[in-house]
């Protein structure tokens, strides 16, 4: 088993509505259309893989495989995170996710889909979809077979370091000139409801999931906004950003040396501005903006030092 943090190189994604903002993470994108990166990946879809150590050249999945100490030998069939980095250089469709009662029994035994969001960086003007205005399933069909998308989508303008939940259920999309981080279960499943008459690299209009949107859907909607809370470990301000039954996720601002142990089955560490030193079992490890870490279950004490902010996930 290793008790030494795990580098992963990512997995990207070219996108209609992509950009180039992921060069900024000192990425190697294919193409000015790069939408998706895809961090902490065990997904049919796409696997990231390890980029250090004795595991360098393996799969996120063979490790979940074969390797489950390195996660608290936790059970399960898959790894159950998927982290994406979006870059939104164009508005996103309009989408919704199953919970997983529902994708099991139609996608093929797929997991549901629930998310959150933090806000890297954005445009002034930016906005996001989050939620909608009916107020019974019949309002919501009547609203979308009329195409009075202006008055069912609810628009909150959005700023650095917002943070938004997301469960299955919820009508959502991501506005142009937005850049987040994303952390999801390991799903790609999506419902796609409305895509503003777009067409794709062929010509042809997107296809639109309107039966199975309109089925999944919450009425009303729900549009909590979670209550943040702080933990500070000598120079590390930790601020937690979610607890759900899927995932947690925290928000941690290093300005000088922090202490550290792993107690976690493992925790997912996204380097999302400046750098640092991380020391484990007396080696030093540097880390820097673009960087993805995991910390397995045995990496026991260890000590982070720089200036960096990170979006830190874990079960």
């Amino acid at each position: 088993m290793s008790t030494e943090p795990i580098f992963f190189n990512p997995v990207f994604k070219e996108r209609i509505w992509g950009g180039a903002a992921l060069r900024d993470f000192h990425y190697n994108i294919p193409s000015e259309r790069t939408g998706e990166c895809w961090a902490f990946a065990a997904h049919q879809n796409g696997q990231s893989t390890v980029r250090n150590g004795m595991y360098k050249g393996c799969t996120l999945g063979e490790l979940w495989e074969h390797h489950r100490d390195l996660f608290g030998n936790l059970e399960g069939d898959r790894f159950p995170l998927l982290t994406k980095i979006l870059d939104a250089d164009q508005d996103l469709s309009v989408q919704v996710h199953p919970n997983d009662d529902f994708a099991k029994m139609h996608e093929n035994g797929e997991l549901g889909k629930t998310e959150c969001w933090y806000i890297i960086d954005c445009a002034k003007d930016a906005e996001i979809i989050f939620g909608h205005n009916a107020t019974t399933k019949e309002e919501l069909i009547s609203m979308i077979e009329r195409g009075e998308w202006d008055g069912l989508l609810n628009r909150i303008k959005v700023k650095p370091g917002d943070f938004f939940f997301v469960p299955s259920g919820t009508v959502h999309a991501i506005g142009k000139s937005t850049l987040i981080l994303e952390t999801q279960q390991n799903s790609d499943t999506t419902y796609r409801l409305y895509d503003y008459g777009r067409k794709d690299a062929d010509g042809r209009m997107r296809e639109l999931h309107l039966e199975k949107s309109i089925e999944v859907i919450d009425v009303p909607s729900v549009r909590e906004r979670p209550t943040v809370h702080y933990k500070q470990t000598d120079d590390l301000l930790a601020a937690v950003l979610i607890e759900c039954p899927y995932f947690s996720v925290e928000k941690w601002v290093v300005k000088g040396e922090a202490n550290l142990f792993q107690h976690h089955p493992f925790l997912l560490v996204s380097v999302i501005e400046g750098d640092g030193i991380m020391i484990a079992g007396g080696h030093e490890y540097p880390f820097r903006k673009g960087d993805h870490i995991l910390l397995p279950s045995g990496l026991g004490e260890y000590k982070l030092a720089g200036h960096a902010n990170c979006i830190v996930s874990h079960l």
